[in-house]
């Protein structure tokens, strides 16, 4: 079989919501989304965030993918677009570094105390209502406060398929957060 013959398979695959195949789609192409970002933010953080972005939402939209164009382009015109984006929508240079990057700590007072305890509550019940790997993503980085890499190894998955479900596990947080 040939290299493409294998990746067009793989993508009907992932068509078919099938997770080994997005799991060998994030895998092969992830350095080159990556080092294209790296190269137009000169930020590995920066780059590395769009890229996780980019994956979600061509994962979300494989069906629109169309195989007049590579994969591999049509990944690239993706994060390309999202680096845009953000750019318009946050007004952020991400060649320069950020003017909000120290902020000075102050103690909570008891109120302030008393309020987070509420809101803390209240997130705890809605990444409740997660699915169960969304909920174990959440709690692994956010409660646990592991690294990408360290949930890699407890959950027996690739680091980039990690941080593709950390990321899907935000929006869908968020859109309860929102209700």
């Amino acid at each position: 079989m040939t290299d493409n013959t294998i990746i067009k398979n793989q993508i009907t695959l992932a068509k078919a919501n099938n997770q080994n195949a997005f799991s060998f789609l994030l895998n092969r192409y992830w350095n080159d989304v990556f080092n294209f970002q790296l190269k137009r933010t000169n930020n590995e953080s920066n780059a590395e965030d769009i890229t996780i972005e980019c994956f979600a939402k061509a994962f979300e939209k494989i069906n629109s993918y169309k195989e007049k164009y590579t994969f591999k382009t049509w990944l690239i015109a993706i994060s390309k677009n999202l680096h845009i984006d953000q750019l318009r929508k946050n007004k952020i240079n991400f060649n320069e570094p950020d003017e909000f990057s120290i902020i000075t700590e102050t103690s909570p007072s008891p109120e302030d105390n008393l309020i987070n305890e509420q809101k803390l509550k209240s997130l705890k019940s809605k990444i409740n209502k997660l699915k169960p790997s969304y909920k174990k993503v959440i709690e692994l980085k956010y409660f646990n406060e592991l690294s990408y890499k360290e949930m890699s190894i407890k959950l027996g998955q690739p680091i980039n398929n990690i941080k593709v479900r950390v990321l899907r596990a935000k929006k869908v947080l968020a859109e309860l957060i929102e209700k």
